[in-house]
């Protein structure tokens, strides 16, 4: 029990970054720069006024996987699952043919953000989604994507990576779907 509400706590600081840049909650900068190995900011080539590529992608994945964790159990409801893309966990949003279109949507303005303040905008609405519906995703993987995601000559790369995690999932369910549909006529 006293571990739980320890967890609980730390991931109620961590929110208070949620859709922040580091270094706006003094709080939250200091959480995370305790976590970070030195060498990652010790070296900022330029960055000397604004969080690192680094420190962006892990602030924005904590922060995030703290809202998504929200009234949920660490231990039994664990909404990190290592292996589980954000494009499939978008894609595990689509539950009926209807909710296509509009979780399509909401993916691509995912995948179309321009800089890190719109991607984390974009990334808590659907954090939020997923919470709701109980879907988990790798926050571990989600903070390479991040950083990577920082560079220009990475970032189209992560988009197809993204969507190919988000329709290959589709594809798999519509394939399922399929399948369910030909065993009831028989």
């Amino acid at each position: 029990m006293r571990d739980e509400s320890a967890r609980r706590a730390a991931l109620a600081n961590w929110r208070q970054g949620v859709g922040k840049a580091p270094g706006e909650q003094p709080k939250v900068t200091g959480l995370l720069l305790q976590g970070i190995p030195e060498e990652m900011y010790a070296d900022y080539h330029g960055y000397e006024k604004e969080a690192s590529p680094a420190e962006w992608a892990v602030y924005t994945a904590v922060t995030l996987f703290a809202l998504h964790q929200q009234g949920k159990n660490c231990e039994h409801e664990p909404m990190y699952q290592e292996g589980k893309s954000f494009g499939a966990a978008i894609a595990g949003l689509v539950e009926e043919e209807e909710d296509k279109e509009r979780i399509t949507r909401r993916f691509n303005m995912v995948i179309t953000a321009a800089d890190m303040r719109e991607l984390s905008h974009h990334l808590r609405s659907v954090v939020q989604m997923l919470n709701a519906k109980g879907i988990p995703a790798d926050y571990a993987a989600l903070a390479g994507d991040l950083y990577r995601y920082q560079f220009v000559k990475s970032r189209d790369s992560v988009r197809l990576k993204w969507g190919q995690d988000f329709y290959g999932a589709l594809n798999r369910k519509s394939k399922e779907a399929e399948m369910k549909e030909e065993e009831k006529d028989e």
